[in-house]
């Protein structure tokens, strides 16, 4: 998924805070509250391990291409409930990318320990 994809579905999100409930699903889980939100992550993050572990066993991966779409969706929502941008996140990723994972995890600790 490219940057603009990622951009455009988060406008889209961006406008549907103002959108009826009755209208729009994302404006539904806005009007629910943050815990709906990461509820539905929740939810969607365990269908996602379930769909990896099938496709294991298949080797068949629709299942799990449809399971993360959702998984990113809500992700998506609830970055702009947060006004997060989608270049934010990119941004940190990109500023890991030097790291080795295990360094960068190490350094988190250390500062979480302080």
């Amino acid at each position: 998924m490219s940057d603009q994809r990622l951009g455009r579905l988060y406008a889209v999100l961006q406008e549907r805070k103002s959108a009826s409930a009755d209208t729009s699903y994302a404006a539904s889980l806005y009007q629910k509250g943050l815990n709906k939100i990461l509820q539905k992550i929740g939810e969607e993050a365990s269908e996602v391990i379930i769909a990896g572990k099938d496709a294991e066993q298949s080797g068949n991966n629709q299942a799990l291409i449809y399971e993360m779409a959702d998984l990113w969706f809500h992700s998506l929502l609830l970055l702009a409930a947060r006004d997060i941008t989608p270049q934010q996140i990119l941004d940190e990723l990109e500023r890991r990318s030097g790291l080795s994972g295990l360094a960068e995890k190490a350094a988190r600790n250390l500062s979480q320990e302080h």
